[in-house]
């Protein structure tokens, strides 16, 4: 029961915390996760999941914000 609250409240804080970002933020952020999510699991695979999480993370922000500029070129917020 207590790990649940926890989890339940480092969620509300994480949602509630990301409502005032820009769209270039949100990107970022979202490409971020993805990317050290998907490395973790990479890593995971090939022995060191801290690694690959951290390698993934910044591939992901990359990513995000390169999108980012592909959005804003196209004339999208």
């Amino acid at each position: 029961m207590k790990k649940t609250v926890i989890v339940a409240v480092v969620c509300a804080l994480l949602l509630g915390g990301c409502a005032g970002m820009t769209y270039t933020e949100q990107r970022v952020l979202s490409g971020g996760a993805l990317g050290a999510s998907s490395g973790a699991l990479i890593g995971w695979a090939a022995g060191s999941p801290a690694v690959g999480a951290a390698v993934g993370g910044v591939a992901g922000m990359a990513g995000g914000f390169v999108y980012d500029r592909y959005e804003k070129l196209r004339g999208r917020p």
